[in-house]
């Protein structure tokens, strides 16, 4: 059963009596399958438009759940806040990838190496679902289980991604390491968002890392320490071993463990004080 509506209830009531795969943009979902055939109901939700855009008010920046990448590499009305995630949207695949994959689709797939993971983390932002009980929101570090584990319900589907004003100093950047330049799944990334006070010291801070755990973390005690340090000289000393303890990295075809927390360490000192720099990124910071 192939099934394609045109309304969130619709979507959602044709999951709860029917069950279903969700497809969006397909670029996950079909690579997934490899030779085998699509078995069960497939629900797709493409041409949902209620789960596209961007928008930006008082309360916050409310992501459809099915917008794409280029959409978000392309959307200047972004605060600065945003750079770093601009810029993981870039890193998503090629360009074809960008145009079909959407946002939610990455999250939902839940890989160790997502992209977009980080530099959501980082603007500490949150996951909208609905399902026949209603709506509820998870911060997005409960709604990430594990590898290719979620908290979504059967009967629920993931319609946005909210994240709350961030202040108007804010600025991030992302750092992503890969055997190559591009069309690379990543050895370790580095999303870092960091807000000054009048003074020059660090008001607050956020730093998130990927592909080093079973999923990407935050790493409190060094968010902790960089409070009330001064920005001038810079913020990469302050980094040490001991704030890396969330990670849990391991041996694969791509690194060792031992490369990826030392990388780790380097990247994330570097993408501090990446975001002490007056211009926005553009382009994705290489390591």
């Amino acid at each position: 059963m192939y099934v394609r509506p045109t309304t969130i209830d619709e979507a959602i009531g044709v999951l709860a009596s029917q069950g279903g795969r969700i497809l969006a943009g397909g670029t996950d979902f079909f690579p997934g399958q490899g030779d085998r055939p699509v078995v069960g109901p497939v629900l797709d939700i493409s041409a949902l438009d209620a789960l596209k855009g961007i928008r930006i008010a008082a309360d916050g920046i409310r992501i459809g759940a099915g917008t794409t990448w280029s959409t978000i590499a392309g959307a200047a009305e972004l605060p600065p806040a945003f750079d770093a995630l601009r810029a993981a949207a870039r890193e998503v695949g090629g360009w074809q990838i960008q145009n079909a994959g959407t946002i939610a689709g990455n999250l939902c797939n839940a890989s160790p190496a997502a992209d977009g993971v980080p530099p959501l983390l980082a603007l500490d932002a949150s996951v909208e679902l609905m399902g026949p009980a209603g709506r509820r929101v998870l911060p997005l570090d409960q709604f990430i289980l594990g590898p290719r584990r979620t908290a979504l319900a059967p009967d629920e589907i993931m319609v946005a991604i909210l994240v709350p004003p961030p202040p108007a100093a804010a600025r991030s950047r992302f750092i992503k390491l890969g055997a190559r330049r591009y069309l690379v799944i990543s050895i370790v990334m580095v999303a870092a968002e960091l807000t000054l006070d009048a003074a020059g010291r660090v008001a607050n801070a956020r730093v998130a890392v990927g592909s080093c755990s079973a999923v990407a973390r935050r790493l409190p005690a060094l968010e902790q320490a960089l409070v009330g340090a001064p920005a001038a000289s810079g913020l990469a000393a302050l980094v040490e071993p001991a704030h890396l303890a969330p990670l849990q990295p391991i041996d694969d075809v791509r690194a060792t463990a031992t490369y990826r927390r030392d990388a780790a360490l380097t990247l994330v000192g570097r993408a501090l004080d990446a975001c002490l720099t007056e211009s926005a990124a553009m382009e994705p910071a290489r390591a």
